[in-house]
């Protein structure tokens, strides 16, 4: 038997299977699974077509000692897959929302903290941890057993290889990897995928060759991508990632 709560809005055709748990303040769309021995704690907002597998928890307590079981949510956004044992916390007052775009991939055993900003397009693979405050861009594949620190962005178009330890931001278009992390190149096989032409994929490659020239630190390698390259959109975006980092970028 599974446990849901009457005060939970559930909407139409959604399947809840046995031992769930569904508390009073939980918003479910329409076209949900919810699989055996899931969690659904309140502050949940879950978006049409979203399926949640056996022992999947979201909205649970974040891992935070600070945190006063003030009222916050988890945003699950439509179409997003959650398999089996991942865990998605409640916001802090930090934020008050943690929230994972749609199309998202979650696979086993991630675990997704409090006030994280996860886009859309997401793949998290096995194992991943992220920690509490973290930002994941659109289109962006974390591989397996990755762990990124607390407050860490990461861009739109990334991908990370399996087993990184990941402690700096990472600009958008990027592959990374290695430990300690560093820059190997751009996700070429990524932005093709995705359907970046040739064209701008050379200018993203022309960008971080500025970027991660030996010759240059990174203050004096954004001057002259400014002074020197057409500030197209993917170029303004890595300009403008570069520049608001808090965090610093992964080393060359």
């Amino acid at each position: 038997m599974n446990k849901v709560s009457s005060k939970a809005k559930i909407g139409s055709n959604v399947e809840i299977k046995d031992f769930a748990v569904v508390d009073d303040d939980v918003v479910i769309g329409n076209n949900v699974f919810i699989g055996p021995c899931a969690y659904i704690g309140n502050g949940s907002r879950i978006a049409d077509n979203v399926k949640i597998f056996h022992g999947g928890s979201i909205a649970s307590h974040p891992h935070s000692v600070g945190f006063a079981d003030e009222i916050s949510t988890v945003e699950i956004g439509d179409g997003t897959l959650i398999k089996e044992f991942s865990t998605i916390s409640r916001a802090t007052k930090y934020s008050y929302r943690t929230i994972v775009g749609k199309d998202c991939y979650i696979m086993n055993y991630v675990h997704v903290a409090h006030d994280n900003r996860i886009g859309d397009g997401v793949v998290l693979t096995n194992g991943v941890g992220l920690g509490g405050h973290v930002t994941v861009g659109s289109h962006t594949t974390i591989g397996g057993l990755v762990g990124v620190h607390q407050f860490v962005h990461i861009g739109d178009y990334v991908m990370i290889e399996s087993n990184t330890k990941v402690t700096k931001d990472i600009p958008p278009y990027l592959l990374v990897g290695r430990t300690p992390q560093r820059f190997i190149g751009i996700n070429y096989i990524g932005l093709k995928r995705k359907g970046f032409v040739n064209e701008i994929i050379n200018q993203i490659k022309d960008a971080y060759r500025i970027i991660y020239s030996d010759k240059l630190n990174f203050k004096d390698s954004l001057k002259k991508l400014a002074d020197e390259m057409q500030m197209t959109t993917e170029v303004r975006h890595i300009y403008d990632f570069i520049t608001n980092s808090e965090r610093g970028i992964i080393p060359k």
